[in-house]
């Protein structure tokens, strides 16, 4: 068999509502030179029973014990032979030429190591929320990844696996495997391995125009998941300290308070106005220059966990299922 140019990683763990979906995106691209190798990460549901469905010759199924997101990927990585990666986390969908797009930006651009795009955010139902994620797209130096990470979300990126290859480290308690991503982050590995690949490698990132992922954001959870979140990240940032101190002394202060305030969006979704309002105190303490860069959002993000602080809960619930459907929760 020839190699196929691109390899899509697609993770799979209790997803049964929403793989179809993300299968058939893959499939359905107008690039066609591909293979689909979606990782068994040992769920216990009815989605491998559902990807088994799909007769597709481009479609190759990997087993492993559950490891996580990270290293499921990994695992994926390890099993693909192309000369592109891309990621479609399960839930996801993509639009049927983003492949082709971005293999197009690739091969023109040789320098380009990641090739990514804007996402819409869709509900659990997979209806648009009315929110993009539109990101920076050019110039992007390694000091915009830790503030803002343009890349987004991890079914947005597709790049050269010499690019991956450049970051890659043997498995710390395991010699055989190799990693890419670090497989002892279970939150925050996207923005770990952007930023290692950026400040660590010097890897080029660029995107191109269009909101070519849709990512899903599902409703439900505990702030405690929040707080998770921000402590994997805080790990990230003292991962970083080793190989890109001038970087992290520089910028540290502002990127914990952009954290911080997308942090007091997700307390919103969640209904924890308390929490919330907590958040976005502690991100305007920590940088005052996000409420003088970004003032629009600043100011959204302050309002809406005002609203969910001191609004009746029936009254908040109920603006915020108007404007974030089934992303916000009950």
């Amino acid at each position: 068999m020839t190699s196929p140019i691109v390899s899509v990683v697609m993770p799979v763990y209790n997803v049964e509502n929403y793989v179809a979906e993300a299968v058939m995106s893959v499939l359905g691209q107008t690039y066609k030179d591909l293979e689909l190798i979606i990782v068994d990460d040992g769920g216990r549901d009815d989605s491998m029973k559902i990807c088994e469905g799909f007769r597709d010759p481009r479609v190759r199924i990997v087993r492993q014990p559950n490891r996580g997101l990270a290293g499921a990927r990994n695992t994926g990585i390890a099993a693909a032979r192309g000369e592109f990666i891309a990621l479609l986390d399960s839930d996801d969908r993509w639009d049927a030429a983003k492949l082709m797009l971005h293999i197009i930006h690739l091969q023109a651009d040789p320098s380009v190591d990641v090739s990514y795009s804007g996402s819409r955010l869709i509900d659990a139902a997979g209806r648009p929320i009315g929110i993009c994620q539109q990101p920076r797209l050019n110039g992007v130096k390694p000091h915009h990844i830790l503030l803002r990470n343009p890349v987004g979300n991890g079914s947005a990126p597709v790049m050269r696996r010499s690019a991956l290859d450049k970051a890659a480290f043997a498995h710390p308690d395991e010699p055989g495997r190799t990693c890419w991503f670090d497989e002892s982050f279970r939150q925050s590995e996207d923005i770990e391995m952007w930023l290692r690949m950026a400040a660590g490698h010097g890897c080029r990132f660029e995107g191109i125009e269009g909101a070519l992922t849709d990512y899903r954001i599902v409703g439900g959870g505990l702030s405690a998941n929040v707080v998770r979140q921000f402590e994997s990240w805080q790990r990230v940032m003292d991962k970083a300290r080793g190989y890109a101190p001038g970087l992290i002394a520089r910028h540290g202060a502002k990127a914990e308070a952009y954290q911080l305030r997308y942090l007091a969006r997700r307390a919103v979704q969640l209904g924890d106005g308390s929490f919330a309002v907590s958040l976005m105190r502690q991100a305007v303490w920590k940088s005052p220059a996000i409420a003088i860069e970004e003032p629009v959002k600043t100011a959204i993000t302050a309002a809406a966990s005002a609203a969910a602080r001191w609004l009746p809960a029936a009254m908040f619930h109920a603006l915020a299922r108007r404007h974030l459907g089934g992303a916000v929760s009950a």
